[in-house]
């Protein structure tokens, strides 16, 4: 069982350190980070990872993750579920019903950017 939850903490450290590197007035998806960490079924994972942490002593820019249409889902996890959306208008993103608009323009695909962690 303590395997587990290690593993667990290693791989939300990982989506942690690619979060942090997320520039201001970019956005990427859960999916794409975990195609990046080599587990492209992950996105949930991911998911996990971000509501987690808000409870890191790190400052993880988790309103930048979005979902592969740039939906806001994560949104419930902030406190308020708008401080999502402001975050994110405050970096000059526009987003209209909950869903950010020029999401292409906006994406930042850490394949395409990053080396590969390993």
């Amino acid at each position: 069982m303590s395997k587990s939850k290690h593993t667990e903490n290693d791989f939300f450290s990982l989506v942690f350190e690619v979060v942090k590197l997320i520039p201001k007035g970019k956005v990427t998806s859960y999916g794409a980070i975990a195609k990046y960490l080599g587990t492209p079924k992950s996105a949930r994972m991911v998911g996990y990872a971000m509501n987690a942490s808000h409870q890191s002593k790190d400052k993880i820019p988790a309103h930048r993750v979005l979902n592969r249409n740039g939906l806001l889902t994560g949104r419930f996890h902030f406190n308020p579920p708008e401080l999502m959306q402001e975050l994110l208008e405050k970096e000059n993103i526009k987003i209209e019903n909950h869903q950010v608009q020029d999401f292409e323009k906006v994406f930042w695909n850490p394949s395409e950017e990053l080396d590969l962690l390993k």
